[in-house]
């Protein structure tokens, strides 16, 4: 499958809507076999296990996730995922809406390699919170 901007503007929608599904696996399926995510500069997520994990503790953290597609973009094999979010924390029952995005570098396939995440964790701690 060749790497266009159709292509990734379908592979984006069908990933918002895994990431909608509640479906910890169905996130990791857009993932490389041996694909990572970084989130903020943390520790990598690396390998489809991995990645399930980190889905899995985003819909344990807001169960009620919705996730919307804001803007894509292509360059190459390098793609800008830009995200909403919004849901409730499990602990406060707080509402949240979280801005962020993610960069992409692909596989041949349209599968996920490398993906850099981004979102303002001050401010998710300050909506978690109530403030």
């Amino acid at each position: 499958m060749a790497i266009t901007p159709e292509t990734v503007a379908a592979m984006a929608r069908d990933y918002t809507a895994a990431w909608n599904s509640k479906s910890a696996e169905a996130v990791a399926s857009f993932y490389a076999e041996d694909g990572e995510i970084v989130i903020n500069r943390g520790d990598p997520w690396t390998g489809r296990a991995k990645v399930t994990e980190m889905a899995a503790g985003f819909y344990a953290d807001v169960p009620d996730l919705s996730l919307t597609c804001d803007d894509i973009r292509l360059s190459g094999t390098h793609a800008v995922y830009v995200w909403t979010f919004t849901g409730h924390d499990a602990t406060t029952g707080n509402p949240l809406k979280i801005r962020g995005w993610e960069e992409w570098d692909l596989t041949d396939d349209v599968k996920v390699k490398a993906s850099r995440g981004w979102f303002d964790a001050d401010d998710y701690a300050r909506q978690v919170e109530g403030s």
